[in-house]
């Protein structure tokens, strides 16, 4: 019975040494816990962390330009490093060509700079003592027509996208006593083709939700007479 009691005691005694070892080392594992959670997160100096976003908005810049396409309207110098007396800077005209010096015209419209400097290192291969052409967009502008109901009507530059509100602005805005503007007119040519688009900008005025028509170059706006039986 002596030997039963004393084994008994002793495993009892192991026990609580586990568990009072366990309770020590808890604080310890939530230490070591919050470490490698700790790990997880990576934390940048201020600098560091400027010149992080730096980086990405210089990439989303660089991807940007690459994206870029010429359209009608839009001013590009071209440069021949080697060949200096090629240089020009033009603006691409109305049917998306461009005239060049030994080649003629090129349509260019819908390339980006960097297809359009490509192309032209094959069409000068035999010309060029440098086989290296830079092609940038120095200026846009977006010739439109507006007429009909305005205070000064005619043609319109645009340097920027603009609507077709935008350019009855533009234009001095509507003469009110005679327009009918729930029912003007965007004419566009695509292609061999004459295309009308109609507008209702009297819900535009009133701030109603519309999605805006923005204009391409050459477009005419019509802003049509008010119907009145007196």
């Amino acid at each position: 019975m002596n030997r039963h009691a004393n084994s008994k005691a002793l495993q009892i005694f192991a026990a609580g040494k586990r568990h009072f070892v366990s309770l020590a080392l808890l604080p310890v594992a939530i230490i070591a816990a919050g470490m490698l959670a700790g790990c997880q997160t990576q934390f940048f100096p201020p600098a560091d962390v400027l010149k992080e976003q730096a980086a990405m908005t210089g990439g989303l810049m660089t991807t940007n330009s690459e994206l870029l396409t010429l359209k009608e309207g839009d001013a590009v110098k071209i440069s021949f490093p080697g060949s200096p007396t090629f240089d020009t800077t033009q603006q691409i005209r109305r049917d998306g060509r461009i005239t060049l010096t030994l080649i003629g015209d090129l349509d260019v419209v819908g390339m980006t700079p960097l297809e359009l400097e490509k192309k032209l290192v094959d069409l000068y291969a035999t010309q060029l003592t440098s086989k290296q052409v830079t092609v940038e967009v120095v200026g846009s502008t977006i010739p439109i027509y507006v007429t009909g109901m305005v205070m000064r009507a005619g043609k319109i530059m645009s340097d920027h996208p603009i609507t077709a509100l935008g350019a009855v602005m533009e234009a001095g805005g509507f003469d009110y006593n005679t327009a009918n503007t729930k029912d003007v007119l965007v004419i566009r040519r695509e292609g061999n083709i004459m295309k009308n688009y109609k507008l209702n900008l009297k819900d535009v005025l009133k701030g109603k939700a519309n999605e805006q028509f923005f204009l391409k170059p050459y477009d005419i706006v019509y802003v049509p007479q008010r119907f009145s039986m007196f």
